[in-house]
């Protein structure tokens, strides 16, 4: 499965009144693992930002004077996404942002929807956490992400966080840490992988214990709330399922 955590940034927050997509961050998960594989793009909106919205990105329409428009990345932009399951945080802000650039170039296919599938954080922990904040700030603190760098929003440094904020709310691993590391840089470096200490034992060593009916059954109704939790995202539950019916 290929999902593509989407976050944007814009002039403003309505697309009606002219208001202009000015970066787009994306990050790739593919089978619950994050890969590296992003596509980040700032872009020339052709207009003035607001105020209000340098005061909450930092980007300004000076920085922006050189960038791409969005006519000039819009292919690579749908070639990267296309197919995936897109996994956004308050989807219809962003996904209105990018039918409306797209209605303005007369796309043939101008809705997002007709190109992706579209999976909203925001309704998915608010289904999790019903009268709770549930804003990526709040979600980061209750799931225990760094979000320390997110002095100002920018749309990749959100795109990843949220990235790893979903694999947390929908029991996912992200990381696998080992002795005293912590840093992602050190996990994404392949000379720091450590390969496992090499033990021999005996097959007669060896004592296997066998989960109890009980077991098994608690283990079965643990993941199938996890499912119904994530609106169908849990793998493990449904290979069970599909394991079971073969």
């Amino acid at each position: 499965m290929r999902q593509i955590v989407l976050d944007t940034e814009t002039t403003g927050l309505e697309p009606r009144l002219g208001h202009r997509i000015i970066e787009i961050g994306c990050v790739e998960i593919v089978d619950r693992r994050i890969t590296g594989n992003n596509y980040h793009q700032y872009i020339n909106p052709e207009r003035e930002i607001d105020e209000g919205a340098v005061e909450v990105h930092g980007i300004t329409t000076a920085f922006l004077a050189d960038k791409p428009l969005f006519k000039d990345v819009v292919g690579d932009f749908l070639n990267f996404i296309k197919g995936a399951e897109l996994v956004i945080h308050n989807a219809p802000f962003d996904v209105g942002f990018i039918d409306h650039e797209l209605s303005q170039l007369k796309q043939e296919n101008n809705h997002i929807d007709k190109i992706c599938t579209v999976l909203d954080t925001l309704v998915l922990a608010r289904k999790m956490h019903p009268g709770q904040k549930n804003n990526l700030d709040a979600l980061c603190k209750r799931y225990d992400i760094d979000n320390s760098q997110r002095d100002l929003h920018g749309a990749l440094l959100d795109a990843e966080i949220l990235a790893e904020t979903y694999l947390a709310m929908t029991g996912g691993q992200t990381t696998l840490l080992l002795g005293g590391e912590n840093s992602h840089d050190d996990l994404n470096d392949q000379n720091n992988v450590r390969s496992p200490r090499r033990v021999k034992i005996e097959s007669d060593q060896l004592k296997v214990l066998y989960a109890s009916a009980q077991e098994l059954e608690a283990h079965e109704a643990r993941l199938k709330k996890i499912n119904e939790m994530s609106d169908g995202a849990c793998i493990w539950y449904n290979k069970n399922v599909s394991e079971t019916a073969n």
